[in-house]
Formats: structure tokens, sequence, C-alpha cells
């Protein structure tokens, strides 16, 4: 049984703090990642109610999470997420879960770089 209130519309300052979403300016939480997302997924669509303030469905918060994991955790061009938005093929059945992890996060990468370029110079030391 779900609860009504997992089931009400949330403003956009809920949907940052659900995403997590963190400011560089404290105290301030940046929306204005979840509505430049607005304009590159056409799969977000908030109701704008009440002089144009936003209103964000279950739906359309759990659309939201994908493509935060996509571009921050699994570290996703805009482009390559809508490809997997936009395959009508997995578009209603795409969970989190089943996204295959064949990309390094940032900072693997930058750790994995960093080893290498020791092993290199020890390497070069050696000699």
């Amino acid at each position: 049984m779900t609860d009504k209130f997992d089931n009400a519309y949330k403003t956009i300052g809920e949907v940052a703090k659900i995403l997590r979403l963190k400011s560089k300016k404290k105290g301030k939480l940046p929306t204005h990642t979840i509505r430049f997302w607005e304009t590159q997924f056409k799969q977000v669509k908030p109701k704008l109610l009440n002089s144009n303030r936003r209103y964000y469905n279950q739906k359309t918060i759990n659309i939201l999470k994908k493509i935060q994991f996509l571009l921050k955790d699994q570290g996703m061009t805009i482009n390559g997420v809508k490809k997997i938005l936009d395959n009508p093929n997995k578009n209603d059945t795409l969970n989190l879960d089943e996204i295959p992890n064949n990309s390094i996060r940032t900072n693997n990468f930058k750790n994995k770089v960093l080893k290498i370029s020791k092993i290199v110079k020890n390497l070069k030391n050696y000699k």
C-alpha cells in the first residue's frame, strides 16, 4: 500500500532534496540543475501551476533519478542518456539496476590514471 504522500506532487525544492543535489552556495538548493534537465530531456514534464511553479509526480521524479544516476554516477553524456531514455523498447521498464555498469566512474578513472602515472614515473627512475 502506497502512502498518500508518495503519490503527491512535489515542488522543485522538494525534488532537489530527494535527489540530494548539492549547492556550492550554502543554504540554496540547486534547482537550476533540474530546470536544465527539463530543457534537455523531453521525458521530464512537470505540471506548471500557481504562476508557473513546477510540480513533479513520482514518475517524473523517477526519471530524474535515472538521469542523475546516468550522468553523475555513470559519467555518461547528455546525448548518451537521451539515447537510453528515447529507446522505446526500454523506456517504460528501465530500472536503475537494469543499466549495465559498463562505464568507469570519474573518481575511479582518476585514481587509475594516477596509479599508472606513478608506475611509469617509477619505471623511468629505475633506469
